[in-house]
Parts: structure tokens; C-alpha cells; sequence
């Protein structure tokens, strides 16, 4: 689960994180309002969407001159005119593709004076199973650029969860960013309160992008946050419903907001060949088999392990709510799932959302057998498959039959 920037600062904060100070806004007069309780005399106004690049994007309504979803502003008016320009808009960034995201939502912070940019992010190592920081001088920047044109900018560290976030760790943030003196402590705290809050609120990904230094006016160089992309883990939120109360529904692929409703693990794809399968790795087979035989998967869903009628039902209906899909592949290994039952369950949804593509099953495991024969007696143009070669190279000969 993604939340907003402004969402994120101030969960931050409550770790201690140090942030410029800054309100949300629905509204124009809002936006205003948030500026009358900021210092100034510079403000800086965000369009509030889950993507980035936000400040090189453009604003489908507004033409290509327009500035983009990170604006200054000087005075009270300026605020009110880049507000009005944002909200109720498209912005297309790097991140949104071409459809853009539509702003309902602003953040209004306190300006900074910059001096230097840094980036730092925390993540799983799935290689070593541990919390890893990622590190770099080139904050303010693309990271994926920087770690394709100068991959020597970047550092990793790697925290073991057992013993936690040790002094250590703190001096290698610092000196990876190359920072002395007080602001090597402040780097080092930093990242200190950084890691308890991805600990503490079960984080999938924290990003800081950029990580300042702010320019010493006499009472000495401070580090800050100036932007921040947290992302949970969806399977930890039962564990934190005051982080749930931060979803913003409106940010989400509704088919994959449908599909969260039923548990079903299903991400949107380009391609024309609906996939449901049980298991994720299975699933990711099952995808690569069907690019191997020329054509592509419409989407990723994986039923789970307790699948039935309900959810199988709900899978083909958001399957089948993607226009680009021409056929459908099942792919199901019966283990805890018995696939008399998830045979009953395919039969029971193809009928209730009048299937009219073709549709090619693979059924292996607990009661495969009977699974089969029900298949066969349904009455439906269902494709039976032995295995997931066979599977594969059947709905890729059906959608193209149906084609032709």
C-alpha cells in the first residue's frame, strides 16, 4: 500500500524524522489557508499523486508550457494560482504513463534553501534477507539513471534485523554521503529514526529523495527530508489500522481494488491472455510460457491456496473487465486446494459471466481426476491441458483461431 508524500512526512515525524513543516490541501482556499501558517517567505506547492517525477510533469489541461506538479511560490497569489492550475487536473509524469493521474489533493510545505542533495532509501534485500539502505551523493535526481550511468555513486548497507540499527551503520550512512562533523551526526541520526519507522510500521520501501543540506544562516547546517515515498506491506497492515486509515482508494487500478476486496492477488498487465493461476511463482511460469509461445499476459492474479466458488467468480469477472483480453488460461496445482473443487467453482463462474472467450484449463494435484471430469461434463467449450507447455500453446491456438 502507497501513501502520500504529505502522509508520509508526517508519519516521519513521529520518529523523529526531521521535516520542513507544511499542511494538506483539498481546496484552493485551503492551499491558502496553509500558506498563512508557514514562515515563508518561500512556499512550495505539490500536486499529491502516487507517482513521482511529479515536477517535470505536465499538465494534460494546461498545455506543454505549463510548470509542472512542484511549483514555488512567493506570495498568498501565487499559492492560489498554482493550486488552481493542479487541482481537478491530469498530470502525466514519468511514472503515470500516458493517462496521467488526476490531482485532488495538494501539499503546501515551508521553502527550503538548499545546498547539497542526497538520496537515501531502505528496502529488503531479498538476497540476504536483511534491511539494506541505499545510498547516494546524487540526490534530487532519477536513482535509476544514476545507477545505470554511475552505479559507483551508490552504496548499499546492509542492517541485520537481530541486532537492529548499531553506530556502525550510522558512520557508514555518513561517510558514504561524504559528510563531517555535525552533519555526520545528523546523517547518522537520521538514519537511525529512518530505520525505526520501517520497522516499526512494517515498510516494503522508504524513499528520500532528496535527503538536504540546508545552508548554514548562523545557527549551523541542518540535514532534512524533503521528499519522502513510503510503501507498506499489504500483508503486515492487520498489524496497524491507523496506517490503513491513510488508503486513498482513488490512487488505485480499480481492478486491482476489486481484487483486493476478495483477497486475490492481481496486478494489470498489457497484454491479451488472462492468467489465473494459484501460487505466485506458479503464476510467474505461467506468464513467462505464454510470452515463450508468442503472446503476452493480460495480468498476474494468483487465487491463493483457499480458493472457492467466490473467489474464482470475482477472478473472472476482473479478468474479464480488461477489454484486451481475448482468452483465458487457468492454471491451478491442487494441493491444499482440491481440484474437484476448483473445477466446480470455474464451471459455476464461466456460466454466471457468460464466458464468450476460449478458455484452456490445467488441473494437477488432489482429486485431479474428478476435477477433469467435471470439466468435461460442464457442457462449456472448456480446453482441457495435460500440462503447462500444452496449456499454453492451447489458448495461444485458440485466441489465434478466433482471430482468424
Amino acid at each position: 500500500m502507497n501513501i502520500h508524500e504529505y502522509q508520509a512526512k508526517e508519519l516521519l515525524a513521529k520518529f523523529g524524522v526531521p521535516v520542513p513543516a507544511g499542511f494538506a490541501a483539498l481546496t484552493v482556499e485551503e492551499a491558502v489557508e496553509a500558506s498563512k501558517k508557514l514562515p515563508g517567505p518561500l512556499y512550495v506547492v505539490k500536486a499529491q499523486i502516487h507517482a513521482g517525477g511529479r515536477g517535470k510533469g505536465k499538465f494534460v489541461e494546461l498545455g506543454p508550457d505549463a510548470k509542472g506538479g512542484v511549483r514555488l511560490a512567493k506570495t498568498e497569489d501565487e499559492v492560489r494560482a498554482a493550486a488552481t492550475d493542479m487541482l481537478g487536473n491530469t498530470l502525466v509524469t514519468i511514472q503515470t504513463g500516458d493517462a496521467g493521474k488526476q490531482v485532488n489533493r495538494l501539499y503546501v510545505t515551508d521553502g527550503v534553501d538548499i545546498d547539497k542533495e542526497f538520496y537515501l532509501a531502505l528496502t529488503l534485500n531479498r538476497t540476504t534477507g536483511r534491511v539494506m539502505m541505499v545510498v547516494s551523493t546524487e540526490g534530487g535526481m532519477d536513482i535509476e539513471a544514476v545507477a545505470h550511468d554511475t552505479p559507483e555513486k551508490i552504496q548499499s548497507i546492509d542492517i541485520d534485523q537481530a541486532t537492529g540499527f548499531m553506530p556502525h551503520h550510522g558512520r557508514a550512512v555518513a561517510a558514504a554521503l561524504k559528510l563531517t562533523g555535525d552533519l555526520a551526526k545528523q546523517a547518522a541520526n537520521t538514519a537511525s529514526k529512518l530505520y525505526d519507522a520501517f520497522m516499526g510500521t512494517d515498510a516494503e520501501q522508504i524513499e528520500i529523495n532528496p535527503l538536504a543540506v540546508t545552508k548554514d544562516t548562523g545557527s549551523g547546517a541542518k540535514l532534512m527530508v524533503l521528499d519522502a515515498k513510503v510503501a507498506f506491506d499489504g500483508n503486515a497492515l492487520f498489524r496497524h489500522k491507523d496506517l490503513l486509515e491513510l488508503r486513498d482508494e482513488t490512487e488505485e487500478d480499480p481492478a486491482e481494488l476489486e481484487a483486493s476486496k476478495y483477497d486475490l492477488a492481481y496486478i494489470k498487465l498489457d497484454g491479451d491472455i488472462g492468467c489465473m493461476v494459484n501460487g505466485a511463482g506458479l503464476a510467474m511460469a505461467t506468464m513467462d510460457i505464454i510470452k515463450l509461445n508468442g503472446m503476452f499476459p493480460a495480468n498476474f492474479l494468483d487465487v491463493g491456496g483457499g480458493a472457492n466458488k467466490e473467489k474464482v467468480t470475482a477472478a473472472f469477472k476482473i479478468i474479464l473487465a480488461d477489454p484486451n483480453v481475448k482468452g483465458i488460461l487457468v492454471n491451478i496445482f491442487g494441493g491444499i486446494m482440491k481440484c474437484d473443487i476448483i473445477a466446480d467453482g470455474i464451471v459455476a463462474a464461466a456460466k454466471e459471466v457468460n464466458l464468450s472467450v476460449p478458455l484452456v484449463v490445467r488441473l494437477e494435484g488432489t482429486n485431479v481426476e474428478k476435477g477433469k471430469e467435471i470439466l468435461a461434463n460442464s457442457g462449456l467449450a472448456i480446453v482441457p491441458a495435460n500440462d503447462l507447455g500444452d496449456a499454453a500453446k492451447k489458448i495461444v491456438a485458440e485466441v489465434q483461431k478466433v482471430a482468424a
